[in-house]
């Protein structure tokens, strides 16, 4: 679980540990560079384990067995489906399993090496073994099987042996596909209901729906392809998977494989104290923020080439309207420099090459999608990523107007203080739908893994008068509380928070601070993440003089860990939901309380609070709500499909026998029919935007495009619209609404934490 912290020198309790490693460390000098430099690993090695025992909440012992942690993990991280090693090659490495906390502690790279060296040829290898069995089809009538249970299964003792393994594991790929071909072609020409209905009024859907169906339901042509024809398609198409997927591999250096064994290092102390690498820090950067500077393009790798996947709505390449999805970058130059080409290298440096400062120039030797060549130059400047950004929807239900907020996570631009963030934006979504007379509002975090702790302390504070938050604990110090000071409430009406088992770190500080205030119901899965521990992030750069090796990347480590107001810690736990929703992945080890080295849960001393007591229908719209849910024939579908699929994550044996494997096949998917009504279920609202939203969606057809997705999928979502029906029953006849200022002042006057989670 990916979770959002700040920078170290944000945070003044962890100045002092910062200082001291400073010191210590300062004084280390590296004069020399290269890709594969061994000095600049082990200065990795120094420098993290040096930090993470000073800095960390809870260190663990470097012993023996910390070792045979880090060997684990790492081995299984290499080669996590065993199609790489050999038995032998297990062997050899075994020598070092309880020699890893010593080889750390010398900053020796003997085993890495090792292992490095060893996967190199191996993969190497593995090509040649691909190619040679997919040149000729298989039989599919011999009665074999293949077991998926990787983890179970032996390493391979003999090249024969492993290469018997990818064979089957091939067979089951092609075998897969070539079911669903068949599958595809004998459907030519039958119609399901919703399809007939699509083709019989093509005028009422969209161009492309419509397309869509005529491809892959009426007949293309009048002779169908051959068993043969079939078989062979599926083989080429697997093929070209894997040498996409070997020609990515190639692409990683040994910077990025070093990178996977510090992380193996790193993951024994918490799950969440990890290592970025200079690319990853700044991805990190961009999901924290929301933003970056440079064209506003996705790139994506397509053999070769460079492919722009997607323009980023409102950025310059957008509002260029020259660059288009599917076309291919040839080139780069800066300005009026000399071109760089770009086919073949790396996705990353292509990336580095495109992304620059603000108002800086860069030039794309396009290959467009008609095979014409253009150059097209494009001024770089700040990119806002919409997809981070909360927004909110309009929903008219038994006569009343309710607001939808969706928060994805809580962002933050720690580098700009008049940047958007999270608290600023609720609280602009939230005086949005006041001006619209909305009677309640649902505030959805669902799938929402975190992010500033200075937004959550905002948020809170838009619903409750003044109180404390969320408290805070470092190691060996006293607790900090952290107070909504500000008495003003922005929203004082019916409130629903929407959470489910991903919810995880500010999310679930949000969850717990409303809940332990009685502000407002809490609904979804029986609990959230449970991930109640706080990161920072440290720039390992600061600690290194006359540094010539080059960026040396940051250190993500664990310092403190948070707790509700009322004394009990997130961890683990997480936050258990007022109305339990059946979901489908409700029976699957999926949260904190399943991961390996996951810190305990604890208690401390309450904080001093005082409950809201203005929901005199709390009670009951939570017992109606239960009601409801328990009566619901969709939801006991879904309740019944989230055991199917709890039973079905255990079979990992599939026949490699065609009709066998059909049979199962359609035996599944006949269960699963039962299932379809959850897919195809309505709640027959419908969901709008809001007036600014409107105007701009008219200028702007990709965030049309992205709107209408959305409001599609929440009226197809049954759990907003119990969330909404619990709104309807915490109504009261009386509004004993306040008088208050607008909302965009409210944040000015908090607080500003660099913490986050």
């Amino acid at each position: 679980m990916n979770t959002i912290i700040s920078l170290m020198k944000r945070n003044y309790k962890i100045l002092l540990v910062v200082a001291f490693l400073s010191v210590t460390l300062f004084a280390f000098k590296i004069n020399s560079a290269s890709e594969t430099n061994p000095d600049k690993d082990k200065l990795l090695l120094e420098l993290l384990t040096f930090v993470i025992e000073k800095g960390h909440y809870s260190p663990s012992a470097i012993d023996d067995t910390f070792s045979k942690g880090v060997y684990k993990d790492y081995i299984q991280a290499l080669d996590p489906s065993k199609r790489f090693f050999l038995q032998s090659d297990i062997e050899e490495f075994s020598k070092y399993e309880l020699e890893l906390d010593d080889e750390l502690m010398n900053k020796d790279l003997t085993f890495f090496t090792l292992t490095y060296d060893c996967l190199m040829q191996r993969m190497k290898e593995s090509q040649g073994f691909y190619k040679e069995i997919l040149k000729n089809p298989f039989d599919y009538t011999i009665d074999e099987s293949f077991n998926t249970d990787y983890e179970k299964a032996p390493y391979a003792k003999t090249d024969a042996e492993l290469k018997e393994r990818w064979r089957k594991q091939l067979k089951l790929t092609t075998l897969s596909s070539l079911t669903d071909r068949l599958k595809m072609q004998e459907n030519k020409g039958k119609l399901s209901k919703e399809e007939a209905a699509i083709l019989s009024n093509p005028l009422e859907n969209p161009e492309d729906v419509v397309q869509e169906v005529k491809k892959e339901v009426l007949p293309a042509d009048s002779k169908p392809k051959s068993f043969e024809e079939l078989e062979k398609e599926t083989r080429e198409s697997t093929s070209k998977s894997l040498d996409e997927y070997f020609g990515f591999m190639k692409d990683l250096d040994r910077n990025d494989w070093f990178s996977v064994y510090i992380n193996s290092i790193t993951a024994r102390f918490d799950p969440h104290t990890n290592y970025f690498a200079p690319e990853e820090k700044e991805r990190f950067d961009v999901s924290i923020s929301g933003t970056l500077e440079g064209i506003g393009a996705r790139l994506q790798k397509k053999n070769e080439y460079t492919e722009i996947s997607e323009l980023i709505s409102g950025g310059p390449a957008w509002r260029g309207k020259q660059l288009e999805a599917g076309d291919i970058v040839m080139k780069v130059a800066q300005g009026e420099g000399q071109p760089v080409d770009v086919v073949g290298m790396r996705l990353d440096d292509v990336v580095k090459k495109i992304k620059g400062p603000k108002g800086t120039e860069v030039r794309l030797t396009i290959k467009k999608v008609d095979g014409t060549i253009k150059v097209i130059s494009i001024i770089r400047d700040i990119v806002e990523i919409e997809e981070t950004y909360a927004k909110s929807s309009i929903v008219n239900k038994n006569g009343l107007k309710y607001g939808v907020i969706y928060l994805p996570k809580f962002y933050i631009n720690f580098e700009n203080k008049d940047g958007r963030d999270a608290g600023k934006d609720i609280a602009q979504e939230v005086a949005r739908l006041k001006e619209a007379k909305v009677d309640g509002i649902v505030l959805d975090v669902r799938d929402d893994g975190g992010g500033s702790l200075s937004t959550v302390v905002d948020i809170a504070g838009l619903f409750i008068e003044q109180g404390p938050i969320v408290q805070i604990k470092s190691a060996g110090r006293k607790k900090e509380v952290l107070y909504d000071k500000d008495k003003k409430i922005e929203w004082d009406g019916p409130l629903v928070i929407m959470v489910n088992s991903f919810s995880a770190s500010a999310s679930e500080i949000l969850a717990a601070a409303i809940q332990d205030y009685k502000r407002g119901v809490i609904i979804g899965s029986k609990q959230t993440y449970g991930k109640g521990t706080v990161q920072n992030v440290i720039d390992l750069n600061q600690f290194v003089r006359s540094n010539e090796l080059g960026d040396l990347g940051a250190l993500k480590t664990t310092t403190q860990k948070f707790y509700r107001i009322n004394g009990g810690s997130t961890q683990l736990e997480g936050v258990s939901s007022d109305i339990v929703m059946p979901d489908r992945y409700s029976y699957l080890k999926m949260g904190e309380r399943d991961v390996e080295n996951a810190m305990p849960w604890d208690k401390i001393d309450a904080a001093d609070y005082t409950v809201w007591n203005n929901n005199s229908n709390f009670a009951k719209a939570i017992l109606h709500s239960k009601e409801r849910i328990a009566a619901n024939p969709q939801f006991k579908l879904i309740e019944e499909n989230a055991k199917w699929i709890d039973t079905r994550s255990d079979e990992n044996e599939y026949s490699l026998n065609i009709d066998k494997f059909r049979k199962a096949q359609t035996a599944i998917e006949e269960k699963a029919k039962k299932f379809k009504p959850i897919s195809d279920y309505k709640n027959n609202l419908k969901f709008t935007s809001l007036p600014y939203e409107t105007e701009q969606m008219g200028k702007d057809n990709i965030l049309k495009e992205k709107r209408d997705r959305w409001h599609e999928s929440l009226a197809k979502d049954i759990y907003v619209e119990e969330a909404l029906n619990v709104l309807d029953d915490l109504q009261t006849k009386v509004n004993l609404k306040k008088s208050i200022a607008p909302a965009t002042t409210n944040t000015m006057k908090k607080q500003k934490l660099a913490k986050t989670y």
